[in-house]
């Protein structure tokens, strides 16, 4: 998506008028990049058996995948005698960061991670990224094909969730696209109705807490332009909303544009995204600085200990590492870059 989320490997068609409106949105807004999901696994092969025991993660609450791209890293280094190197990987392999779980059978991997979590008393950290009409046709186009498919996938999602302690944060841009003017007005109505009701579905699960996507302060200025989408998307039913999904603002500004858009929505809470922005955003206005941006670090270490009340954690949603494009020499979109997560972790801000 241009300005926030890049997920597919190529644009989906490259006829003029496509390429006019992805010049126009990214000229529009300053960019994240959203990982891909990862392919589905069958049932037994997303199994317990195959995610092994979960990582320690003490000071954090949530569930750290022993299996994880960062993970497997580390081992292979480890094996080749690259030792230093993979010590600074552990600063992303034992650490918590979100799943994004496939958009066409989200359910095994879901129940496999929240199992494993439950085994040690952890919190699943999933991201829901299906809805209609995604990302303006544009990088990350695609999601679910209708609004009756979304119900089916986001219901399958929550019962995968089941009883298990899960945070989800839902829809990535999907309500900045609403205020950026970038969703066409007649799929308005409907992404309104099917976020509000996602919110429910996920919320009737006991242990689940749910936050709406609200872009960051460098896409969307002025943190009032959102609050009335945050209200139509049943804000008040959910726990809170997210920013900085994918980008690397700083906490610093993330802190005080939450602070304005809680206040503008009664107090609501939110979480921060802390994966990349331990050295805030590339300076200069250069063009995509939101794609592979060189010299970024990883922030501050998902946590629940924030020293404010109405910030519930800093957490990794983007899985630091994964490419955000073939900018600057990355791999697709999505695709495990180790020597970008190496980078990442040898500037990490603690």
């Amino acid at each position: 998506m241009s300005g926030r989320s890049t997920v597919s490997r190529a644009l989906p068609r490259t006829g003029p008028v496509v390429l006019a409106a992805l010049a126009l949105v990214t000229a529009l807004t300053a960019g994240c990049s959203t990982p891909e999901p990862r392919v589905t696994r069958t049932a037994e092969e997303a199994g317990e058996n195959v995610r092994g025991e979960p990582a320690p993660s003490a000071a954090s609450p949530f569930w750290v995948d022993p299996d994880s791209d960062a993970a497997r890293q580390v081992r292979t280094w480890e094996k080749e005698g690259r030792e230093a190197e993979a010590k600074i990987l552990r600063r992303i392999s034992e650490r918590p960061v979100a799943d994004w779980p496939a958009w066409d059978d989200p359910a095994p991997e879901i129940r496999a991670a929240a199992r494993a979590a439950a085994r040690t008393e952890k919190t699943v950290l999933l991201v829901a990224y299906n809805i209609p009409h995604r990302d303006c046709g544009l990088y990350s186009a695609g999601g679910a094909k209708d609004a009756d498919a979304y119900r089916s996938w986001i219901g399958a999602f929550a019962d995968a969730i089941g009883d298990a302690s899960a945070t989800v944060i839902l829809e990535p841009d999907a309500l900045p696209h609403i205020a950026d003017g970038c969703t066409p007005p007649e799929h308005h109505a409907e992404r309104y109705q099917l976020l509000a009701e996602a919110v429910d579905t996920l919320k009737a699960r006991p242990h689940t807490k749910v936050y709406l996507d609200a872009g960051n302060p460098d896409w969307i200025d002025e943190p009032s332009k959102m609050a009335q989408p945050l209200r139509q998307a049943g804000i008040d039913r959910a726990d809170g909303f997210s920013l900085n999904v994918s980008n690397f603002q700083s906490n610093e500004s993330v802190k005080a544009y939450a602070g304005r858009l809680s206040d503008a929505v009664g107090g609501s809470h939110f979480v921060i995204d802390t994966s990349r922005n331990g050295k805030g955003p590339l300076s200069g206005g250069r063009a995509e600085a939101w794609c592979n941006p060189p010299g970024r670090g990883l922030g501050t270490p998902p946590t629940t200990d924030t020293g404010d009340d109405r910030l519930d954690a800093y957490l990794w949603i983007k899985r630091p590492g994964d490419s955000d494009g073939t900018c600057r020499g990355g791999p697709p979109a999505g695709d495990w870059w180790p020597e970008y997560a190496l980078g990442l972790a040898r500037r990490a801000a603690s």
